[in-house]
């Protein structure tokens, strides 16, 4: 353990007997954050021993949130239809995403919140699931699990790895702990060119670093839910003649500069529906007191589900979790959030693979090869500003061909570069001396 790494364990257990109290008095109101608590501190009260291991190769497999644990499913995927005999253990670190994972893959392997990175949760967690090989999906460093798996002879691997032009000033800030840690990687396995480039700079052995693309181009559901589109059709009222303007994962101020777009296509397009998502919920009513401060009629997603009620509304504020890909397939156009605001951008390839034009902001810093990819294919568009955003959002809603072409290429896009999966996981596949499948 090098000075840094000492320091960074050193703050983090100092600070840990002041921040715990907090957490436990939260948690102690909800059994599902007191199991929660629980899992980050390495307890498992859940009937699994450490006895119980199976024989094949255990994998550790972390995804932070819902859009990792897609990624990962994808490449879960991969490496079963290799034939490969492989146990997991799953763990996530937002409860969006652990839900996400149990609705997947609870039935199948162990799923838990990803223990605290301090030595002896980690090591707890270790000893309990006594896994080989630890997988973080894209971004996830985490100075404590990487060494201690290295020290147990455990593999390690990054998998679907990104470093944004955004992240890594900050991580260039933190680059003498992490260099050495990153050493002790046995494979990067990177999205793009610029990704690895950038990993090997923070410390990453170059001979390590693969490029492999983006395996979320194949998480993505290819084909809809029937059922679920008629329902949502008939909730909205909506049908193929109604033009509507999805935005979906609206985030700070984008509330206000989407509100101000709304109001110039509505002069436009009176019968234009306006469906608003936030990023977060706890936002919704953000969105509904700027609807309302402007005079703009307005219902929240689940009022529309009460019992005589329907859509009377023009803007409809998505209030729900994980409909979102389902409205994007009713979409005349879609934006994508947190990108005209310096947050790094939101996932354009829900609504790309659904055959929507998409347009997002200038900050699209962590999504920037999928939407370089749709810009060069004529599916996707930069837009610098609300005003511009009001001005092509519009042309393609009184131009619905237009729209609709631009739509198609934006699925060709992403269906012509599937297969990332696959090759992240050949990249476990090597790390574990197992035969993999041409």
């Amino acid at each position: 353990m090098n000075i840094f790494q000492f320091a960074y364990n050193f703050a983090i257990s100092c600070l840990a007997p002041m921040i715990l109290p907090a957490f436990r008095y939260h948690e102690r109101r909800d059994p599902e954050h007191r199991a929660a608590l629980a899992q980050r501190l390495g307890h498992d009260k859940s009937d699994f021993a450490a006895n119980q291991r199976p024989d094949g190769p255990v994998i550790w497999i972390h995804a932070v949130s819902v859009g990792e644990v897609k990624a990962a499913e994808a490449v879960i995927h991969a490496l079963n239809d290799a034939s490969l005999d492989l146990s997991y253990v799953f763990t996530t670190t937002t409860m969006t995403g652990q839900r996400h994972a149990r609705k997947r893959f609870g039935n199948v392997m162990r799923v838990r919140y990803a223990p605290l990175d301090l030595w002896w949760t980690t090591k707890r967690f270790l000893e309990t699931h006594r896994p080989d090989v630890l997988l973080c999906m894209e971004t996830e460093i985490w100075p404590n699990w990487i060494t201690i798996a290295h020290r147990r002879g455990m593999k390690i691997a990054l998998l679907n790895g990104r470093i944004s032009s955004r992240s890594i000033r900050s991580y260039n800030r933190i680059r003498p702990l992490i260099a050495p840690v990153l050493k002790k990687v046995d494979a990067f396995s990177m999205i793009t060119a610029s990704d690895a480039r950038r990993i090997v700079r923070l410390g990453a052995l170059e001979h390590r670093v693969r490029i492999n693309g983006n395996a979320k181009m194949d998480s993505l559901e290819a084909e809809a839910d029937t059922g679920a589109l008629k329902k949502l059709e008939a909730l909205y009222a909506i049908d193929d003649s109604v033009p509507v303007f999805v935005a979906g994962s609206i985030r700070g101020v984008e509330v206000e500069i989407l509100m101000d777009v709304y109001d110039r296509l509505a002069s436009r397009i009176p019968e234009l529906v306006f469906i608003v998502a936030p990023r977060h919920l706890q936002n919704a009513s953000r969105i509904a007191a700027c609807a309302r401060s402007r005079g703009v009629r307005w219902q929240y997603r689940t009022d529309l589900e009460k019992e005589g009620c329907k859509r009377v509304a023009p803007v409809v504020i998505l209030n729900t979790i994980g409909e979102l890909r389902h409205v994007y397939r009713f979409a005349s156009v879609v934006f994508c959030g947190g990108s005209l605001i310096p947050l790094g951008g939101q996932n354009v390839l829900e609504p790309a693979l659904c055959g929507k034009p998409v347009l997002f902001g200038p900050f699209m810093e962590d999504f920037q090869d999928a939407c370089d990819l749709l810009e060069a294919s004529g599916g996707g568009q930069y837009i610098p500003n609300g005003c511009a955003l009001a001005e092509r959002a519009g042309d393609l809603l009184a131009h619905p061909d237009d729209a609709r072409r631009m739509g198609k290429r934006a699925r060709r896009a992403v269906l012509a570069n599937r297969g990332a999966a696959r090759r992240h996981a050949r990249v476990v596949a090597e790390i574990l001396n197992l035969p993999f499948p041409e």
